[in-house]
């Protein structure tokens, strides 16, 4: 079994009642939906016409929110509906990021994820959709789309449907019949001046004029719902904090492979970097909850498919290595434990650094992999990009810690893995951005960051900057090479803020 939805768009009129019905059934708070009717128009007074679309959540075959969501709280019925369970939910907001249909909102209420699920209760009651009953003109169809003798698999499987965001291949099982293309594709219908009832929320008026619209029909919406960015300035943060301990502690255990002392940089500034800047991206992390009372739901309700979880593990291990390390370096210095064994013990912790260093500095890579919503996230050079990244910036901070008034051994080990890390990391950023991108969507978002509302930033604040940075660090002397290692730090910073904003800054609805 596996329900969905089929819209005649021929036939709806746009008189809300599937909205307002939605939203007694379910006590939805003011201002937010489960469904709703966006309005599109095209051509210029007096030769316009108005179309009409109803959104709502897909109920995907293969449902990305359900893969990316820590605690289960998101989930796949037997009969094909995905439903939600506020009880479990943190309120983490990556299933948001997940859904490429912006089907997903959190409740100001409970401040929990919520969605349409099919009016689940009515269903296993025997009863239709409260929609579906409320609609005066019979275009919600719902039903079996695995019984081919069910009503809506017999209308869909005799007339031409559409589905929004099929490049996504996730399987929506919402079917639209006679659905304008520019009511189905955000890119193609930019939102207008000025709503029917009400302005644009902020964040749509703000991207409008950087979206490529249809320039033949100027297919503009009029009426829509508020989709701000789900994640701020504190994920832009918790890239950097994460990246700062990971290459510290990186650096550390390569100077015992290649056989150089960093003395007390690497025996105790690296582990202390690294166990902060886990513990400040913990912190974060729970700080953006929106139910932050509810975060050891991650490990106590784990789903082993998300990246949340599972690079709360990898931070745990991070955070792990980092105490045995700086640990043993204490007990040297309070004679608990000979020089010789406590060279001996971080000769040894150095192996399992390098790939727990690896996977805090990277996993959010694969987190943003399942964030599905967002192309501009899915490049798969983004896991080397932020090791590089965590390399820069570890080499900085070790730099700016005292390593640039160093011995010359350990100033060319740092500023030389400085140089190169940046030289590397723009020439990544320079590749990505320059170069071709999948979709739509992801070459829209790269738009915004090469030639739109964030080209300063981004040329000036993070390839300009970082470029500087490594120059700098070129002749070696020391003054410089403090100045480098932070720089390199306001660089990242720049670039993290403008990737994490232009990714979401493309509508999806």
């Amino acid at each position: 079994m596996r329900y969905g939805f089929a819209i005649d768009q021929r036939t709806c009129i746009g008189c809300h009642a599937c909205t307002v019905a939605c939203k007694t059934e379910h006590e939805i708070p003011v201002g937010q939906f489960r469904t709703w009717v966006k309005y599109v128009d095209k051509g210029t007074f007096p030769s316009t016409t108005r179309e009409f679309s109803v959104m709502r959540c897909n109920h995907c075959t293969d449902a990305p929110c359900t893969k990316i969501c820590p605690t289960n709280a998101l989930f796949t019925r037997e009969d094909g509906i995905v439903d939600f369970d506020r009880d479990s939910c943190i309120g983490c907001k990556s299933c948001m990021q997940a859904c490429p249909y912006d089907a997903i909102y959190i409740d100001a209420e409970s401040n929990t994820a919520a969605k349409c699920n099919f009016c689940a209760h009515r269903v296993d009651s025997g009863m239709e959709p409260a929609c579906v009953v409320v609609c005066p003109t019979h275009s919600i169809w719902v039903g079996d789309l695995d019984d081919p003798e069910s009503g809506i698999s017999k209308l869909i499987n005799s007339e031409p449907t559409a589905v929004r965001a099929p490049e996504q291949g996730t399987g929506p099982n919402v079917f639209y019949l006679g659905a304008d293309r520019a009511t189905l594709d955000p890119l193609a219908a930019p939102a207008d001046e000025s709503y029917i009832y009400a302005d644009p929320d902020p964040q749509r008026a703000a991207t409008a004029g950087e979206l490529p619209g249809d320039p033949s029909t100027g297919a503009r919406t009029t009426l829509n719902t508020a989709h701000p960015r789900p994640w701020g300035w504190r994920v832009t943060t918790y890239l950097w904090t994460k990246g700062v301990g990971a290459g510290a502690m990186a650096l550390a255990a390569l100077a015992r492979f290649v056989g150089i002392d960093l003395g007390a940089l690497g025996t105790i500034a690296a582990p202390v970097l690294g166990l902060l800047g886990t513990l400040t991206t913990a912190v974060l992390l729970i700080w953006d909850l929106k139910r932050p009372e509810r975060f050891l739901y991650i490990l106590t309700r784990p789903n082993p498919r998300s990246w949340l979880f599972l690079g709360a593990l990898a931070l745990a291990a991070f955070a792990g290595v980092c105490a045995l390390w700086l640990g043993a370096e204490l007990l040297r210095i309070t004679g608990a434990l000979d020089a010789a064994d406590a060279a001996v013990t971080m000769d040894v912790l150095a192996w399992p650094v390098i790939p727990a260093a690896a996977m805090a500095a990277g996993y959010t890579a694969f987190l943003f992999g399942q964030a599905q919503g967002r192309n501009l996230w899915q490049s798969p050079l983004l896991f080397w990009h932020l090791l590089v990244q965590a390399m820069m910036v570890g080499a900085g901070a070790l730099l700016a810690l005292g390593g640039a008034s160093s011995d010359g051994a350990t100033r060319q080990l740092l500023g030389t893995t400085l140089v190169l890390a940046t030289a590397v990391h723009v020439l990544m950023l320079l590749l990505e951005y320059r170069g071709r991108h999948s979709g739509a969507n992801a070459a829209t978002a790269a738009h915004m960051v090469t030639h739109g509302r964030y080209a300063r930033t981004f040329w000036l604040g993070s390839v300009g900057l970082a470029g500087f940075a490594a120059l700098l660090a070129l002749p070696g002397i020391a003054a410089l090479l403090l100045i480098s290692g932070v720089l390199v730090q306001i660089a990242l910073l720049a670039y993290e803020s403008v990737f994490v904003r232009a990714g979401q800054d493309v509508p999806l609805s």
